[in-house]
C-alpha cells in the first residue's frame, strides 16, 4: 500500500512538471529528480512486496543483483537529488540568487551519475548484493563485515549520507535563521533533514553495526524493519 501510494504521488509530481508549464522551473526540475527516484524506490518495494507475497525470491541471482543495484541507485539518487534541493532554497531564500536552467540540468545529471557509481561499485567486487535475511529481497550484504564490506560501507556513508547530510543541516538552518530575522516562515526547516535521517537512520546503524558485531545475532524480522 505505502509503495502504491508513494509512486502515485509521486507520479502526480512528474505529470504535473510535464503538463503545467509554470511550475516547469530550473528549482523543480530538482523536486523532479527527487520523484523520478522515489517512483524507482516505490518500483523496488513492489517487486520486495510480490515475492514476500510468494514467500520466495522467483528472479534468480541475477535478478537478485539487478535488484540491488536498482534499490540502490534510486535511493542514493533520491539522498542526492535532496542535497540539491537544498542547496538551490538556501541561495532563493539566503542569498537571492536565481538557479540557471544549465546548473540545474547539470546537478540533477551529477546526482544520477553519482549514485549510479556508487550503486555499481557492488557489481564490480567493492562491496556486495545478495538477499535480505528473509530472502524475498535485495540489498547490500551486510552479513560478513570483512574489510572489504568495512571500506566500502566507510566510504558509501560519508559521502552519500555524511556530506548530503550537512549540506542540508548547513542550508536548512541558514534559511530558519534567515525566516527567524524576518518573522516569516514559509516551510518547515526542519522536515527534509528528519525525513532523511528517519528513513534512513534505522538502516545506516544497522550497517554500521555490522561493521563491528556479527550481525547474525539480530533477528530476522528486525534486520528486515
Amino acid at each position: 500500500i505505502s509503495a502504491l501510494l508513494g509512486f502515485c504521488l509521486n507520479g502526480l509530481t512528474i505529470i504535473s512538471f510535464r503538463k503545467i508549464k509554470e511550475i516547469r522551473t530550473p528549482s523543480n526540475l530538482l523536486v523532479l529528480s527527487i520523484a523520478l527516484a522515489d517512483c524507482g524506490i516505490c518500483i523496488n518495494a513492489f517487486i520486495a512486496a510480490f515475492s514476500s507475497f510468494l514467500r520466495y525470491w522467483p528472479y534468480g541471482s541475477d535478478g537478485c543483483q539487478i535488484h540491488g543495484f536498482q534499490g540502490f541507485w534510486t535511493a542514493l539518487a533520491s539522498i542526492s537529488s535532496s542535497a540539491a534541493v537544498a542547496w538551490d532554497r538556501y541561495h532563493h531564500y539566503c542569498t537571492r540568487s536565481k538557479l540557471q536552467w544549465s546548473t540545474a540540468i547539470s546537478m540533477m545529471v551529477f546526482a544520477w551519475l553519482f549514485a549510479a557509481f556508487w550503486s555499481v561499485m557492488p557489481l564490480l567486487g567493492w562491496g556486495e548484493y545478495d538477499y535480505e535475511p528473509l530472502r524475498t529481497c535485495c540489498t547490500l550484504d551486510y552479513s560478513k563485515g570483512d574489510r572489504n564490506y568495512i571500506t566500502f560501507l566507510f566510504a558509501l556513508s560519508i559521502f552519500n549520507f555524511m556530506i548530503p547530510g550537512f549540506i542540508m543541516l548547513t542550508a536548512y538552518q541558514s534559511i530558519h535563521q534567515k525566516f527567524k530575522k524576518s518573522g516569516h516562515y514559509k516551510f518547515n526547516t526542519g522536515l527534509p533533514l528528519k525525513t532523511l535521517v528517519i528513513c534512513w537512520g534505522p538502516y545506516c546503524l544497522l550497517c554500521f553495526y555490522a561493521a563491528v558485531e556479527n550481525v547474525m545475532f539480530i533477528s530476522p524480522k528486525y534486520r528486515m524493519v
